[in-house]
């Protein structure tokens, strides 16, 4: 026993028959094969000798059984039967490897041992692989069609009936579907089901009830191992649990404990070695068989290392080859007449038969060959198709045109080169591949249509956008009651143009009304939807663009000059402009109207926004409903809806908060300008002055004098004013304004007066210095020369010059100092 990875495997039958008990006895220790009760399955496998039965075990259970050394040549490998337990797969599954069947070691007529071992496993196994080559189905003796006959016949007369799983594995899988490989041997197993000889009891059977048929294929090991390593990982998964419902052997029937496997396969064993009821080939066609087969393959052999065929297989893989059909139809022809002429005394059903497989194998061969022919000539057709295609678009050819001509003259080129690689003996159909290449043209024309249409839709659409997207954005900066309408027509007007267009480059595609009519009118769609598009992009900056409209109109006259807030202007009357022209912006961006549908969203806007509040409460009192408090604009529906009512009135109330600056500034300002401007006392104060002062001002008159003294007095209070910045002081309150005059007003006197003294005697010596014109200079606005008023004359300058204003006096204050 090898217990090598945990397999355990073992010799359950040797080359002479004989049951290795006491092997069969350690297997079930090792593998503690008694606890299992009745969660086990056995699987075992069957197929020609060489076919790589251990092979696909040892990669599908992970079992070492012994494989074939192929550099050794291909001989016996397994003899008897093996046994070993699956790794890593649950429940436990034991697996048995067949000696291979139709082997040059037992001679061939002694296929006894073949048929027992084969009995052996259909009768003890749930799942039974029989291992067959790809192109050996249709055959008798190479798909085991005899031997499963007569087991079928044996078992159903020595054994109670049990549902058993039988699952032909396909090795070296040729291009041929599986979908059309697995009829034929479906169908081949029910003709045998149905030739089989049954009791009376189960004559009207189905093969259903005693077996379940399975079909899968694995690609060659050898050539394409990656591929087949995927496949039987994917073929392992189905052994998990195969005993469960659904599973391989999901519905099996009279399974023996595990405890009593080695005695039942035992007696099993022994009744089938004691049956002589297996019928035998008859000699004569066993030869016959035998022989045709050898010189099939020696045929077969002979062909494939052909020069002339191996010469013409290497080049077909690269290029088409001109002539293919005629010179391989000659080569097959040749070594089919070569089978005739040596097996034409055997007997003639076998001949024939094998002279049939021996041509569909030829043709297998040779099917390659022939495909990729027909894909060079597809493959050609279609580029030559392609250039002339393009070339013809070029050339300024209507679309349509140019593909009807293009297809028809290259499909016919098609056909002819099809028409030169023919096999005579295989009378194929090219009609898949030129339905290929008939899809392969319909769907170069559909990409390069799409392709073409998307090019002149785009081109269009840009020409729509630069159109519309601009001007648009104008009319609805400038809202005003005809920017809707003027937006219409714009819209029209485009539209029009650019369908006028856009159809004249469509009629060289050809296409139907319906078509047409649906691109066209989704390029009107589209434009609607860049005018839509850029109204809601401009209704998300409306708030921006109120407060720039009002802006403008506020602060700027109807000459676009900036205003100057000299007390003269209608403040109230100008807010209320701006804001009804902002208002106005805001009534054009709150729905999209491109359908000439009206509305009274400006009205509503208006009378709740603007008119005023006494209107406001008087309508509300009427309505007892605010007319914004809604969510939807009477007559506009809510996919033309761009700011809801609710939004219009937060917009409103968020746009009057952002300008009552802007407003109160201009108030201020203006009532600044007021003030600067009336600098005389009232008109009754005048009179009053001029009544009651009379005798004053005649005493004035007659002493000029004293107007001098007053004018110094005037500037010296004035100086006194800004120096101790007495409105300042008396900001927070008259005693807190005396109490700080008090402390400052004998500092600030001392300190004018010595400034004054200084500047006096800084005149004084500069005369002395300076000629007439420099003094002249030095004292602007300065009209005598007397020397008691010089300090007097030049101050009065400074004031003069200052209009007399406040800052005038802090001037001369900051002169002083």
């Amino acid at each position: 026993m090898d217990n090598k990875d945990g397999c355990c495997s073992t010799h359950l039958i040797d080359g002479d028959g004989g049951f290795n008990v006491a092997g069969v006895d350690n297997f079930m220790k090792e593998v503690k094969l008694a606890e299992c009760g009745l969660s086990y399955a056995v699987v075992s496998i069957m197929g020609p000798q060489s076919s790589g039965k251990s092979t696909l075990l040892n990669h599908l259970f992970r079992t070492n059984f012994r494989e074939m050394d192929a550099y050794k040549g291909r001989s016996q490998t397994t003899k008897g039967i093996w046994m070993a337990r699956c790794v890593g797969i649950e429940p436990c599954t034991i697996v048995m490897d067949l000696e291979g069947t139709d082997g040059r070691e037992r001679g061939e007529d002694d296929t006894a041992f073949e048929k027992q071992s084969a009995l052996f496993a259909l009768a003890v196994s749930d799942i039974v692989l029989i291992n067959m080559w790809c192109h050996d189905i249709g055959r008798e003796q190479a798909a085991n069609k005899p031997l499963l006959k007569t087991v079928f016949q044996v078992m159903m007369r020595l054994f109670s009936p049990r549902k058993t799983t039988l699952m032909f594995v396909i090795r070296d899988k040729t291009r041929t579907p599986l979908e059309n490989l697995e009829p034929v041997l479906r169908e081949d197993i029910q003709k045998i089901w149905d030739s089989v000889p049954k009791p009376q009891a189960h004559k009207e059977t189905p093969l259903s009830e005693f077996f379940n048929v399975e079909v899968v294929a694995l690609s060659s090991y050898e050539e394409k191992e990656e591929q087949f390593n995927e496949q039987v990982a994917n073929l392992r998964q189905r052994f998990f649990h195969s005993i469960a419902p659904g599973g391989l052997a999901g519905d099996r029937r009279g399974v023996v404990p595990a405890s009593g496997f080695s005695f039942s396969a035992q007696q099993i064993w022994k009744v089938i070695k004691e049956n002589k009821d297996l019928d035998l080939p008859a000699h004569k066609v066993m030869v016959a068989t035998v022989r045709c087969e050898e010189i099939a393959n020696e045929k077969y052999a002979s062909f494939t290392t052909n020069e002339e065929w191996c010469q013409l297989e290497e080049a077909v893989h690269s290029h088409s080859v001109r002539g293919f059909g005629r010179k391989l139809s000659s080569i097959l022809d040749t070594c089919l007449s070569e089978y005739d002429a040596e097996a034409t005394f055997f007997e003639e059903g076998v001949r024939s038969s094998k002279r049939k497989q021996l041509e569909e194998k030829l043709l297998q061969l040779v099917q390659p060959a022939y495909q990729s022919m027909l894909g060079h000539i597809r493959s050609d057709t279609f580029e030559r198709f392609k250039e002339a295609f393009d070339k013809a678009l070029k050339g300024g050819k209507g679309f349509a045109l140019a593909a009807r001509e293009c297809t028809e003259s290259f499909i016919s080129r098609f056909d002819e080169e099809c028409t030169d690689a023919i096999i005579d003996q295989a009378k194929w159909d090219s009609s898949r591949v030129r339905d290929k290449l008939r899809r392969d043209v319909d769907a170069h024309i559909a990409e390069v249509c799409s392709a073409k249409l998307a090019e002149v839709t785009s081109l269009y659409e840009t020409k729509l956008n630069e159109a519309l997207a601009g001007p648009v954005e104008a009319l609805l900066d400038g809202a005003s009651d005809d920017t809707w309408p003027a937006i219409r027509k714009l819209l029209q007007r485009e539209t029009d143009t650019a369908v006028s267009g856009f159809a004249a480059a469509l009629s060289g595609f050809e296409m139907d009304v319906e078509s047409r009519e649906n691109m066209v009118l989704r390029l009107k769609d589209y434009a609607r939807g860049v005018v839509e598009a850029k109204t809601k992009e401009e209704a998300g900056r409306v708030l921006i663009r109120m407060k720039d409209r009002f802006s403008t109109l506020f602060s700027h006259d109807q000459d676009s000059m900036p205003r100057i807030w000299t007390g003269k202007e209608d403040i109230r009357a100008i807010t209320k402009t701006a804001r009804s022209a902002s208002l106005k912006l805001l009534s054009v961006m709150a729905a999209v109207r491109l359908d000439d549908e009206g509305d009274n969203i400006d009205k509503t806007l208006s009378l709740a926004l603007v008119d005023g509040k006494a209107g406001a409460s008087s309508a509300r009192s009427i309505t007892s409903v605010d007319p914004l408090a809604s969510s939807t604009w009477n007559e506009v529906p809510p996919s033309k809806t761009l700011i809801t009512p609710v939004q219009c009135k937060s917009l409103w109330r968020q746009f009057q908060t952002e300008t009552e600056y802007v407003v109160s500034q201009a108030i201020a300002a203006q009532e600044a300008s007021k003030r600067n401007n009336n600098w005389l006392p009232p008109p009754w104060a005048i009179a009053a002055m001029v009544i009651l002062g009379f005798n004053e001002f005649m005493t004035l008159l007659r002493n000029p004098l004293y107007l001098g003294v007053i004018f110094v007095a005037y500037l010296l209070f004035k100086a006194l004013w800004v120096q101790l910045d007495i409105s300042g002081e008396f900001r927070n309150g008259v005693l807190p304004g005396v109490l700080s005059l008090s402390t400052k007003l004998l500092p600030t006197v001392m300190n004018l007066l010595r400034k004054l003294a200084e500047e006096g005697q800084g005149v004084a010596s500069g005369e002395t210095q300076r000629n007439p014109a420099v003094a002249s200079k030095s004292f602007r606005g300065s009209s005598s020369t007397n020397d008691n008023g010089d300090v007097s004359t030049s101050a009065t300058s400074e004031v003069t010059s200052e209009n007399g204003t406040e800052y005038s006096s802090s001037s001369l204050h900051d002169k002083m100092q």
